[in-house]
């Protein structure tokens, strides 16, 4: 739970003399509703390290037969990053998904972890051609990547009330 949260409703006055509004509290979401968020796909974001540091990139993603897939180029720089170089050894990342109010400071966050793995053979290519992950930029992407995850967590944050049906 975020710094500062206690996870029980309290209430703040909307202003002088205004009713009560609940503050927003934090939610750990089960993996079903996390993956249930989530399988609409969007825009993801993907966590890795560089040689040159940590980065982070926005890539267009479909859930897939539990894994995240999205398409680069072949040969784009993030492709390259995400192989290891060694057989059989797959590249360790991270991926987020959100959906946040910044005016309500109401939202969802879903966190993937898992390995990189490059879509090479012809077998995994077929079933992954006909899923939608189409990139924003243009120019060609026909190279696919599936985060397989080892481990997804999230987390929901809203008003107290609304967490009770009211």
């Amino acid at each position: 739970m975020p710094a500062g949260t206690s996870g029980a409703a309290s209430a703040s006055p909307v202003g002088p003399g205004g009713p009560a509004v609940p503050e927003p509290v934090a939610e750990r979401l089960e993996e079903t509703e996390c993956l249930r968020l989530i399988s609409p796909g969007g825009i993801g974001r993907l966590a890795y390290s560089r040689a040159d540091g940590p980065v982070v990139i926005p890539v267009n993603y479909k859930l897939h037969e539990g894994t995240i897939v999205f398409r680069t180029a072949q040969d784009s720089p993030v492709g390259d990053d995400l192989r290891t170089g060694i057989a059989e050894a797959e590249y360790k990342v991270a991926f987020e998904i959100d959906s946040l109010g910044i005016g309500d400071r109401e939202g969802w966050f879903v966190f993937i972890h898992g390995a990189a793995h490059h879509v090479d053979s012809d077998a995994e290519r077929a079933s992954v051609l006909h899923v939608d992950a189409e990139p924003w930029p243009a120019g060609e992407r026909e190279h696919f990547v599936r985060v397989i995850p080892t481990l997804i967590t999230g987390w929901r944050i809203g008003r107290a009330a609304k967490a009770a049906g009211a």
